[in-house]
């Protein structure tokens, strides 16, 4: 039998999408500038049991599988193999359960970040990661990726609230990992390993989440500075003063206008740099912005507010998640996300600023700065062949600055195409065979997101 035949036979008729017009939609992630092959069909299960079936079906014919979320990604890691079965997961979107005692959440992959937030704060519990597309990226898709997000500069990032995970091996079987208490040392931390591998070692199909109650409420502070650097220096004196802002977040000027060009968020014209600071310490919150923005002062900055109440607080944060669309009217990007030491965010920045000189290229820069995970982006014309080879040469630029700065290539976008050639420069020679080896022993064939994260060794 065939591979499309075993699929059709095994699973409800309108989980197999075999139409061209239907599958040329699961090609890509937001990665864009990645290579996609074709599919050969894309398979929406809605059940684990339905994932089993095709990833039986797949080890038996030696077919390639790529596990999705919701193509939010920005590495090419969702991207389609030629002839593989594209496995999306959007349609296993189910809450299972919310704990309100044992403060957890069970969560199927297709869940929305943002759905799984407010249903948890309904329950007075929070779920902190918060990666700028909350509201379209999916619970599978962070786990993938190990995201990160606003609010990490003061809660951490995906992996710090995963305590355990179902997922369907390369070969069909069930694995559980981790488990539903909050404390639990027995084995090698399988989650961990499972977290952040981009579905090369196996397909989410479960996830229990700790939860944290509902932060007190908070009080955010904008500052305006004439240049990026006095902005970023900002953040180093902020951090060293022992303050823990819930949030801590940088726009540069370009970035700003792109903003404000995309929407109307009434952000200030004419400066260099925006530093959004946050405290959710509730009471002590005032206390807090205002030690924060007394540094800001000191530091040289134009202007400091505090938003009166949540909706001024909200737009701020709005402003914020609109980066990425605000740079799609710009032109084609390739968005690099390097974290340093905040020590080294001067730097950085100073660099980013020389590569983009150097190689003729508009490069802009906004980023989670409380934790030095930075999002320079470098803007070109994808219909010029010689600005398209200026970018990709200063997009390399920015990756090896970043490690020369004692950083790494990814801070939460994960290695996927777009970053894969790199990531054996930052990982050593023995580091890159003991990933190889665990890839074997999770996926002997090779058929789990192939091409993604290791580069053929």
């Amino acid at each position: 039998m065939t591979v499309l035949t075993e699929l059709t036979d095994r699973l409800p008729s309108d989980a197999v999408l075999t139409d061209p017009a239907s599958t040329e939609a699961y090609r890509y992630d937001m990665a864009s500038f990645c290579p996609a092959g074709k599919p050969l069909v894309v398979v929406r299960p809605t059940a684990t049991e339905q994932v089993q079936q095709v990833m039986r079906i797949a080890s038996a014919h030696g077919v390639p599988v790529v596990p999705q979320g919701a193509r939010s990604g920005l590495s090419g890691a969702g991207n389609a193999v030629d002839g593989s079965i594209v496995l999306s997961l959007t349609r296993m979107d189910r809450i299972v359960d919310i704990d309100p005692v044992d403060q957890v959440a069970v969560v199927e992959p297709g869940v929305l970040n943002a759905v799984l937030s407010r249903a948890v704060l309904e329950q007075g519990l929070f779920y902190p990661p918060d990666p700028s597309s909350w509201e379209l990226s999916t619970i599978g898709g962070n786990l993938a990726t190990n995201a990160g997000g606003l609010c990490c500069v003061k809660y951490g990032v995906t992996a710090d609230f995963v305590r355990g995970l179902e997922v369907v091996t390369a070969s069909g079987e069930l694995l559980r990992t981790g488990r539903r208490t909050a404390k639990g040392v027995a084995g090698y931390d399988l989650t961990k390993l499972i977290v952040g591998s981009e579905g090369t070692l196996g397909v989410i199909t479960q996830a229990t989440l700790g939860l944290r109650p509902a932060p007190e409420a908070a009080l955010t502070m904008a500052a305006a500075f004439g240049s990026a650097a006095a902005a970023l220096s900002a953040v180093t004196r902020i951090m060293a003063a022992g303050l823990q802002p819930s949030l801590c977040e940088f726009l540069d000027g370009t970035t700003m206008r792109a903003i404000q060009d995309y929407r109307d968020m009434g952000l200030p014209a004419g400066v260099g740099a925006l530093l959004l600071t946050q405290s959710d310490r509730g009471p002590r919150a005032g206390e807090d912005v205002a030690a924060m923005g007394r540094i800001c002062t000191e530091l040289g900055a134009l202007d400091v507010a505090v938003a009166s109440d949540a909706t001024e607080s909200a737009m701020l944060m709005e402003a914020r998640r609109l980066v990425h669309p605000a740079m799609e009217k710009l032109g084609s990007s390739l968005i690099d996300d390097v974290a340093v030491p905040r020590s080294r965010l001067v730097e950085l920045l100073a660099g980013v600023e020389a590569i983009a000189e150097e190689h003729d290229v508009l490069v802009t820069c906004s980023g989670h700065v409380g934790d030095g995970n930075m999002h320079p982006t470098v803007v070109f014309d994808r219909g010029d062949p010689a600005a398209v080879e200026r970018a990709q040469r200063a997009f390399d630029s920015i990756m090896r600055l970043g490690l020369a700065l004692g950083g790494t290539i990814t801070g939460e976008h994960g290695v996927g195409l777009l970053k894969r050639d790199w990531l054996a420069t930052e990982l050593g020679e023995l580091s890159t065979r003991l990933h190889r080896e665990i890839k074997s022993v999770f996926d002997p064939a090779g058929i789990l997101n192939p091409g993604k994260v290791l580069a053929a060794g």
